[in-house]
């Protein structure tokens, strides 16, 4: 069954779908003005910084489904670092820093500690980008899944160490240049068969709830924490999180091109309980790869001066796999591939 609860649009033949028409019970998180705003304006992110929005659309989220009673702990990064520059703090509930990589760990004992003191609907929710998640706090994660700690980890990823200057990380896609990936070489940007997917490492724990999202689908995200915080346990959702000055793109695209992410299956947005995958959400409206990886700068090698065809294609093919893996096209639109 899917986390996102079916809505009737009223912009017929739009994308585009406001709250006005709907009734209050089907309105998303952010739509009400008594939301709890956890993560409130006056942070010193990037001007279309997707993990400030990725953070403040799963916060609010938990906060509702918890009824205000949420403590975060975040991980030193990105996230740390625009949103407290001691003595000051954008944030809105009990909020712990912790170092880069214990993030899992510390989040673990607070959840341990509110147990003991039988405090059982205060809830804990830990949060880092991904060079603390898929990098450097992995043991803490793995531990932490391991243990199965009552606590939704969440991992907002711009597929690179951002704050430091933009490193290559275990999330880096192929091909994409950063400051240790140069776009040099006949094989320029970050080589392919390294990185790893925290997803599918997340589901090898058979832990009670995984799942993906990205800051293009405020719905699906904010169903995906309802869920995740009606359970017990370790949970774990990844979400990707666009960065204009990591990936060279216009700060008014950082939801598009999440978008783009998703319909060239480049990022595959499912759910999985116990291990194994039990819904997906299907691409509306397929695009090749091209189309997400020109308009980013960290790709442009594969443009200019001669454009690497065959470079793309060795990402369409990784796209294709996402596409037949998962299942990521509906079936209509799957007959109609098959068909032209």
């Amino acid at each position: 069954m899917s986390a996102t609860r079916q809505v009737k649009f009223y912009q017929v033949g739009s994308h585009a779908a406001g709250n006005r028409l709907l009734a209050p019970e089907l309105r998303s998180d952010q739509a009400d003005p008594g939301r709890s705003n956890a993560l409130t304006s006056g942070h010193r992110a990037c001007q279309g910084c997707g993990e400030a929005l990725g953070a403040r659309y799963v916060l609010d989220a938990a906060q509702r489904a918890s009824g205000g009673k949420v403590i975060a702990v975040n991980a030193t990064g990105c996230l740390e670092v625009f949103s407290t520059p001691y003595p000051e703090t954008s944030w809105q509930l009990p909020w712990l820093h912790s170092l880069f990589g214990n993030a899992p760990a510390v989040a673990a004992g607070v959840a341990a500690a509110l147990r003991a003191k039988g405090l059982t609907d205060v809830r804990v929710v830990g949060q880092g980008g991904d060079g603390g998640t898929v990098d450097i706090g992995l043991g803490c994660l793995s531990g932490m899944f391991e243990r199965n700690d009552d606590v939704l980890y969440v991992c907002y990823d711009n597929e690179a160490y951002m704050n430091t200057g933009v490193q290559r990380s275990g999330a880096t896609p192929p091909t994409a240049r950063t400051a240790t990936t140069q776009a040099v070489g006949t094989e320029p940007g970050a080589p392919f068969g390294q990185g790893k997917s925290l997803p599918l490492i997340a589901m090898a724990h058979e832990i009670p709830y995984v799942a993906t999202a990205t800051v293009a689908g405020l719905r699906d995200l904010e169903a995906k924490v309802h869920r995740a915080m009606q359970l017990r346990g370790a949970r774990y959702l990844h979400v990707l999180v666009p960065c204009p000055l990591g990936w060279g793109t216009a700060s008014c695209d950082t939801v598009r091109i999440a978008r783009l992410a998703e319909q060239s299956g480049l990022f595959p947005v499912f759910e999985a309980r116990d291990g194994e995958v039990t819904d997906v959400t299907p691409i509306r409206r397929r695009v090749p790869v091209e189309d997400y990886l020109r308009p980013q700068k960290r790709y442009a090698h594969l443009f200019e001066p001669e454009p690497r065809t065959d470079v793309i294609a060795r990402l369409q093919r990784a796209a294709d796999r996402n596409i037949a893996r998962f299942g990521l096209l509906a079936q209509d639109q799957a007959r109609e591939e098959v068909s032209s």
